[in-house]
C-alpha cells in the first residue's frame, strides 16, 4: 500500500475547518467537499471515536456503494483517523474476500494544524497502487471546495 498526502491551507479555526470537513453541525459542508470524488457522497453513522461509519454514495447504475470504516480517533479541531475495512455494494457489506483483502485496513487521517493565517489541512491516505493517480487528481481538487466552503 502507499501513503499520499495532500495539504491545504485555509483561513479559518482548525475548530471551524474540523466541523466543516465532517459535516458534523451541517452534513451538507461534508457532501459538498466530497463531491469530486462523488457527486452523491455523503457519510452514515457517527464520528467518534469506535463508530461505525459508512462513505457513500449513488454509482452510474443506480446503486447505493461505498466504503465501511470505523472512527478510530477524533480530536476536534487537532485530528481524525479513520480505519478502512469493507465496502458496502448494492447494499451489501463486504468485509472478507478479494475485493476488499488489499485494502483492509487502511488509514483516512486528518490533521488540523493552527497557522498564523488559520489552518494548515494535512491529509493522508493508504492506498493500493491502482487508486493513486485517482487520489492525487481528486483530493485536490477535494481540497480546494473545502477551503472555500470554511472561508465564506
Amino acid at each position: 500500500m502507499k501513503k499520499l498526502s495532500y495539504t491545504k491551507e485555509i483561513s479559518a479555526s482548525p475548530e471551524h475547518v474540523h466541523d466543516v470537513m465532517l459535516g458534523l453541525s451541517d452534513k451538507h459542508t461534508y457532501e459538498q467537499w466530497t463531491a469530486p470524488f462523488n457527486p452523491t457522497s455523503t457519510w452514515e453513522g457517527g464520528w467518534n471515536k469506535g463508530d461505525k461509519i459508512l462513505f457513500v454514495g449513488i454509482s452510474e447504475d443506480g446503486t447505493k456503494g461505498g466504503m465501511i470504516a470505523r472512527i478510530v480517533e477524533n480530536d476536534p479541531g487537532k485530528y481524525v483517523s479513520i480505519e478502512h475495512y469493507g465496502m458496502l455494494e448494492n447494499g451489501v457489506e463486504i468485509t472478507e474476500g478479494e475485493k476488499v483483502d488489499s485494502w483492509k485496513g487502511a488509514h483516512e487521517n486528518y490533521r488540523f494544524e493552527a497557522t498564523a493565517n488559520g489552518t494548515l489541512v494535512t491529509v493522508e491516505v493508504n492506498t493500493v497502487d491502482e487508486y493513486a493517480s485517482h487520489f492525487d487528481e481528486t483530493w485536490p481538487q477535494a481540497l480546494d471546495v473545502l477551503k472555500k466552503i470554511c472561508e465564506q
